[in-house]
């Protein structure tokens, strides 16, 4: 009997796959599910019980928070990273490090197969097969939800031929939550018009009025909500909890994929939508010209790669170890206002605030040069565009 390990999410699709290993195929199946935020401890169980329905021989859930946060999000963080400067990768992201899980516990209990349950049009395929073929290219790899072009129904009507009569009801949006921010699914986001409704969002507008909140970042990192101290991870989750009352960070990304189509998303990401622009912020206050000239485009790069399964490429570790050298006096203070469905960056405060200089004060003062010193640096400045309109005008 083949051993195999199945990523398992309870849903249709891989219930399909656990059945058609176990029982037609005769593997030892072991399911496993990767918690990189989102779940509760209720949806756990629930997991748990219907993988056993399924038949498989064990069920695993792994608790990947932490490591999602420091692996990846991270760095997402100190690039401000959104792609098509909208989207802050809250799915993508958590797809890597889920693969990468299921992987070494594949290798841990010495696995023949790993299967999943993506289909041939999506970009998750990509990115779990990219990962598995690099960490362990020895294990096989199955996906027949992809390899027989399954139909929902056929796949519900082969599951009660085999005794289980679950309700399959497709539920009207796909809701994906996790640590970095929750994707929205729908009729809507197939057609390129509609907007999602406000109902299809996770989290609904429970707050009226204003609501100030101070982030604390030290060299990059969020440390303290209002001068409450926890891990970043705990903050993110803290933050999230605070902002998502309001209805905040909800937007619909508009991409392409890896297969070569475009894809269209609704997701809410009330923190990380904060974070990214709060760090921005003080960034712009910390960091020099070249450094924020330089860290734009690749922070668009090392997004981009995330994004297409390619986090186990070398470039990757190269980029990060610019981006974490970049934050070495990105601290301070961050005040940001919440509002119903938006919120409003205040202001900083740094120690290393490049603002609070000796040499002047913009548009009113110069204190570390003269009127003179100006007028020779923007002759010299000029030349090369008085040299080209000298030639061709």
């Amino acid at each position: 009997m083949k051993k195999l390990v199945l990523a398992y999410s309870g849903g249709l699709d891989t219930s399909y796959c656990a059945v058609y290993f176990s029982k037609d195929l005769g593997y030892e199946v072991h399911a496993v599910s990767v918690n990189t935020g989102g779940f509760t401890k209720g949806e756990i169980n629930n997991i748990e019980e219907k993988a056993y329905t399924m038949g498989v021989a064990s069920y695993k859930n792994i608790d990947a928070i932490t490591s999602y946060y420091q692996k990846v999000v991270k760095y997402l963080i100190y690039g401000n990273v959104l792609k098509n400067n909208t989207y802050p990768l809250s799915v993508s992201a958590e797809r890597i490090i889920q693969a990468m899980e299921i992987i070494a516990y594949a290798k841990k209990i010495n696995a023949d197969c790993i299967a999943h349950g993506s289909t041939g049009a999506g970009n998750d395929q990509v990115r779990f097969d990219v990962i598995f073929q690099a960490l362990a290219p020895e294990i096989e790899i199955l996906t027949p939800i992809r390899d027989q072009k399954l139909t929902r129904q056929e796949e519900i009507e082969y599951l009660k031929s085999k005794g289980i009569e679950l309700s399959w009801d497709k539920a009207k949006y796909s809701i994906n939550k996790g640590l970095w921010g929750t994707s929205v699914g729908g009729a809507e986001t197939l057609t390129s018009h509609l907007p999602l409704p406000k109902k299809a969002y996770p989290s609904q507008l429970e707050k009226e009025g204003n609501e100030k909140v101070k982030l604390t970042f030290l060299k990059g990192v969020l440390t303290a909500i209002n001068g409450k101290e926890q891990l970043p991870q705990e903050n993110i989750e803290t933050l999230n909890d605070l902002a998502s009352k309001y209805a905040i960070g909800r937007d619909i990304h508009v991409g392409d994929t890896i297969v070569g189509i475009k894809g269209r998303v609704g997701f809410e990401a009330a923190a990380a939508s904060i974070i990214i622009k709060a760090h921005h912020l003080l960034e712009k206050h910390t960091l020099t010209k070249w450094q924020l000239q330089h860290k734009d485009y690749l922070s668009n790069w090392y997004g981009t790669h995330l994004h297409e399964g390619l986090f186990l490429d070398p470039v990757m570790r190269d980029l990060e170890a610019f981006l974490e050298n970049s934050q070495q006096h990105v601290s301070g203070d961050v005040m940001v206002t919440l509002k119903p469905y938006h919120f409003s960056l205040d202001g900083i405060t740094s120690t290393y605030d490049l603002m609070n200089s000796n040499f002047g004060s913009y548009g009113e003062e110069n204190k570390g040069w003269t009127a003179n010193d100006a007028k020779g640096f923007i002759k010299i400045y000029g030349n090369q565009s008085k040299i080209y309109q000298s030639i061709t005008g």
